[in-house]
């Protein structure tokens, strides 16, 4: 079976903002259809860019001309929204709000605040450093700063800043994360200099040049169907397009060291990205154990390892990950409570959890927390389990791949 799957979320926000920020007009092909990017390209129409689909592409007429909005700029449940758009907005010179569900206004803001302040910005944030928080004019300067915990949010937003500050911003990491800013800016030409775990934009403000892009498939989406045909016997799956960044990869990494068969090549390179073929093959898994750099580069992944995990022999144990934590939902209490409910011997850990498998599934009522990652693992854990299974949110899954469960139900047919 080949299959070509949905653009990458990660791209799609990122390609958008920066389209925005571009001198002219920027064509987007197979743009995410999810949730998450419509609340980005919403908050940016919002500011006076116009955006239009033309087909199937999206056209972004850009020039950095942003408006103050006429109400308030809603990311919904969308952390890559809200945060970058911080980086965004912060030196345009305009005021705005910026809210979130329920969800997203419990998850923390304040790694965002804190840089951009330093850099000159004028943020006025809720006491628990949560949404809603508003952006007042402001002029931005120079930064040096270390990022304490691994974050591609804050890398991103810190650059996407220095685009438009009067001095150069220069970001450091400890562990290294998705690095799909950085490249695409390298790829266009902003002056922007790349060294092991540190990011420098230049001094001056930035000129983007207009672009088009075909945005690859998303790799963190075809975790799930590579993880269900593993799982199923006699199966074989090749993912065409799909993006093969090195970050984005620590998913079939560890699926590999479980004893997975997973091969990939690349094929061609789009705006610095490697894009090509992936395919996954039926095979029986065992335990591993990940943690500490291993974590980043798989942190959307978890939960759909963990279901992977319940069935491979002996043990497997993650450490490192309390940022599932602070996620759309708790995602290690979700993975821990609905596994236990399906009979997987499971141990809830501060930074993770232990699983003993296999064990032999058995159908329950899933609470997802309205959590699309955890909403699509458990409909993989449905699928191989006895009995029904049912997600009391089934829908959430609209947020990062609307059509999954139907893509599901023809690998499993």
């Amino acid at each position: 079976m080949r299959i070509s799957l949905p653009g990458d979320k990660s791209l799609s926000h990122r390609a958008l903002m920066l389209a925005a920020l571009a001198q002219g007009t920027s064509t987007f092909t197979n743009l995410s259809p999810g949730v998450d990017v419509a609340a980005t390209r919403r908050c940016l129409e919002q500011c006076g860019i116009p955006i239009k689909d033309r087909g199937n592409k999206v056209v972004v007429t850009g020039g950095g001309g942003f408006k103050t909005p006429e109400n308030d700029l809603d990311a919904g449940n969308s952390g890559t929204t809200a945060r970058l758009l911080m980086g965004l907005l912060a030196g345009t010179g305009i005021k705005t709000r910026i809210v979130g569900d329920d969800s997203l206004s419990r998850r923390p803001m304040d790694r965002i605040v804190r840089p951009l302040q330093e850099m000159g910005a004028k943020i006025h944030i809720s006491a628990r450093e949560t949404l809603p928080l508003v952006l007042y004019p402001a002029t931005l300067n120079s930064l040096d700063y270390t990022i304490p915990v691994p974050s591609a949010q804050v890398k991103s937003a810190l650059l996407l800043a220095g685009l438009v500050s009067e001095g150069s911003v220069t970001v450091k990491e400890t562990i290294q994360t998705r690095n799909h800013t950085e490249l695409m800016l390298q790829a266009l030409g902003v002056d922007i200099q790349l060294s092991d775990k540190n990011v420098t934009i230049g001094s001056a403000k930035q000129t983007i040049p207009k672009f088009s892009m075909v945005i690859p498939g998303d790799p963190s989406a075809a975790a799930f169907p590579a993880a269900l045909v593993t799982l199923l016997p006699d199966m074989e799956i090749t993912f065409d397009g799909l993006l093969l960044n090195p970050t984005r990869l620590g998913f079939f990494h560890a699926l590999r060291k479980m004893g997975g068969d997973v091969t990939w090549k690349t094929k061609k390179r789009v705006l610095g990205e490697e894009v090509g073929t992936l395919t996954v093959r039926s095979r029986l898994l065992h335990g591993l154990r990940i943690s500490g750099d291993e974590i980043p580069a798989l942190i959307d992944e978890i939960p759909i390892l963990a279901v992977l995990a319940s069935q491979a022999k002996g043990e497997t144990v993650v450490r490192d990950a309390g940022e599932l934590r602070l996620k759309e939902s708790d995602r290690i209490k979700s993975i821990c409570e609905n596994l236990r409910r399906m009979g997987t011997r499971i141990q809830e850990l501060s930074d993770g959890f232990r699983i003993l498998g296999p064990a032999r599934l058995r159908g329950a009522a899933i609470t997802t927390y309205g959590d699309h990652r955890i909403a699509m693992a458990f409909a993989i854990a449905g699928r191989v389990a006895s009995n029904e299974t049912r997600l009391d949110n089934p829908d959430c899954v609209d947020i990062s791949f609307p059509g999954y469960h139907k893509l599901m139900s023809q690998i499993a047919r």
